[in-house]
């Protein structure tokens, strides 16, 4: 079978993990290999890379070499093999996102977040192939206050997570430009509605694309 790539953007607390499991299991039960992963993170070092990203003070520019540096062993040791091998990939988070928060959020030239983007997911030199891109990306959009609202009733927010709802609103601006860009790629999905229409949603989006009965 041919491997797909599919990611799930937004801001923490729009429920992207929740329906992220959900897909997976609803993929296996129709018989796919599933791979669910996460950005940064997905190998051992680019796990290590997220902990310094999340929990260490450093500049726009540190962060998105930090993140593009553990998306590239990302992609090398997890991701490219499983869609060689067929399987499906799920990711709580991609590209998208280091254009939302860095570039949307923290005001970072776009320019240089799409050099580095060329430079990680782009082919090897001389073979012709195209920029790895997901297959579908599933962007969970919600309002900022509602979002902390569900995070301050969850867990103790991270160095991001503690931002100001005008932080989070550039982000979404930044989610909204990236989906401009490459509407093809994109589902906006409301995430301020009831758990089981976002599901329905998402699974709507899937079928549509032939990937599920």
């Amino acid at each position: 079978m041919q491997g797909l790539f599919i990611t799930f953007e937004g801001i923490d607390g729009a429920g992207k993990s929740t329906h992220i499991e959900a897909l997976a299991a609803r993929f296996r039960a129709a018989g796919r290999a599933v791979q669910v992963s996460r950005e940064p993170g997905g190998t051992p070092l680019a796990e290590q890379l997220r902990a310094l990203v999340l929990h260490a003070d450093m500049d726009a520019l540190s962060e998105a070499l930090l993140v593009f540096a553990a998306r590239r062993d990302h992609l090398m040791c997890t991701i490219e093999p499983a869609l060689r091998a067929g399987d499906v990939v799920l990711c709580d988070r991609f590209t998208d996102s280091t254009f939302a928060y860095q570039g949307g959020g923290h005001g970072m030239d776009r320019e240089v977040l799409g050099t580095l983007e060329r430079w990680v997911q782009g082919p090897p030199a001389g073979t012709g192939g195209q920029l790895r891109q997901p297959d579908l990306t599933l962007w969970f959009d919600l309002p900022p206050d509602q979002a902390a609202e569900r995070l301050a009733a969850a867990r103790e927010p991270d160095r991001f997570e503690a931002r100001d709802t005008g932080f989070f609103r550039r982000v979404a601006a930044g989610y909204a430009a990236r989906m401009q860009q490459d509407p093809g790629r994109f589902c906006r999905v409301d995430a301020a509605r009831e758990r089981s229409a976002v599901w329905a949603a998402v699974e709507a989006a899937v079928q549509g694309r032939g990937w599920l009965a």
